[in-house]
């Protein structure tokens, strides 16, 4: 079972591996990102960067959905990780009733887009049309869909954010 998914532009950063981890009790980690697969530097800075105690898996989004859908997980608490809203759409589509929350935190500061065509939800989540859409889908599905930068603040819809945005 996913606790949470997280999109953070940084994907695996000292706030997700050693706040977050402890606040969802988790060990796994499932880094899902086609790019990270490809890279070996991008792989061994995530392997670096996750805390002693977590295992981490770097997958892209096929084949962690087939780690979550595989009944072993479901007495396991993972955290989730991609860098954009196209694949945690893609992620909870593939894994449905197995994820309890997505989080969209820091998205959109890295992308190649043009950033006027980016609708700013607030000062950490910039998302460009193709990422908009997908937000605003997966906000429609039944999951969760918040933004919370640290444990202590509070959720904030995205759906919410969305709407005062878009006005």
């Amino acid at each position: 079972m996913i606790a949470q998914v997280r999109v953070d532009d940084r994907l695996i950063h000292g706030q997700v591996a050693l706040v977050w981890t402890k606040e969802l009790g988790t060990n796994r980690i499932i880094v899902a990102n086609k790019h990270a697969v490809e890279s070996d530097a991008l792989r061994m800075t995530l392997q670096m960067g996750t805390p002693a105690g977590q295992k981490l898996l770097v997958k892209d989004v096929p084949d962690a959905c087939s780690i979550v859908n595989d009944p072993r997980a479901d007495s396991m608490r993972i955290f989730a990780l991609t860098n954009c809203v196209k694949d945690v759409l893609e992620l909870v589509k593939g894994c449905p009733g197995k994820i309890e929350g997505v989080n969209i935190a820091n998205v959109g500061r890295f992308d190649k887009t043009d950033p006027a065509t980016k609708v700013n939800l607030n000062s950490t989540i910039m998302l460009n049309p193709e990422e908009l859409e997908a937000a605003k889908e997966l906000c429609e599905l039944d999951v969760p869909v918040f933004h919370q930068l640290i444990p202590s603040n509070p959720k904030v819809s995205i759906k919410e954010l969305i709407e005062k945005a878009t006005k």
